[in-house]
């Protein structure tokens, strides 16, 4: 199958915005953002339908989906929903993290082989973070994501071998969903075929406190 012949659609909801992205190619690129809050749950499968179209859902060859961290319910609602249309429609399911999205979002400013420490505000003042190296194939993960106090995250940049500039993933990311379209293009071309069961949300801390009295 050519480049031109093959269709994919991003999900990203692991923030307050619902990001969709669908195209041909890395370039060839249409996407679509919505602030909807709380709304998401309701309006989500209409906003899923109305973006696609004119597409026919035969037409789509792989589907990508931010796997957070991020929002509990909002993050679990995208990977659900790709999941079971990755299992319906027989097609390969790209999960990516969101701060890897964030990263790849960098590589216009950037060399290739660049490293970047990415980290976004999580609960109890602790931050997600991830180091990421930049690359034709992707954002690779050379820290892969997880939840860190202040000072442990500081620790794990200090002692990391390369220095990395450190970039803040945005709240409102689901501009980011062309970067997982681009990312999984690239994964596609480069032959990976990934099986929907194998994506799983990422949430990075409980949605409660399990320190509280």
């Amino acid at each position: 199958m050519t480049e031109t012949d093959c269709w994919g659609i991003a999900i990203h909801s692991a923030s307050v915005e619902l990001g969709l992205a669908k195209g041909q190619g890395p370039r060839d690129v249409a996407a679509r953002v919505w602030h909807l809050g709380r709304q998401l749950s309701t309006d989500f499968h209409d906003r899923l339908a109305e973006f696609v179209h004119p597409l026919s859902w035969s037409q789509v060859s792989f589907l990508a989906v931010a796997i957070g961290p991020g929002g509990f319910t909002s993050t679990r609602i995208g990977v659900v929903a790709a999941r079971t249309l990755a299992q319906q429609l027989d097609v390969p399911l790209f999960g990516f993290s969101t701060l890897a999205a964030t990263a790849w979002q960098q590589r216009s400013h950037l060399p290739h082989d660049h490293c970047l420490a990415v980290q976004m505000p999580a609960r109890r003042g602790e931050l997600h973070g991830g180091i990421y190296r930049l690359t034709p194939q992707g954002a690779i993960a050379e820290v892969t994501d997880r939840t860190f106090t202040p000072a442990a995250w500081q620790d794990t940049l200090d002692r990391h071998p390369y220095p990395c500039m450190t970039v803040i993933a945005d709240a409102d990311a689901g501009k980011d969903a062309i970067a997982l379209l681009q990312m999984a293009h690239g994964a596609w071309q480069a032959g990976d075929r990934p099986h929907w069961s194998a994506v799983l949300p990422h949430y990075g801390q409980h949605p409660v406190d399990r320190h509280s009295p």
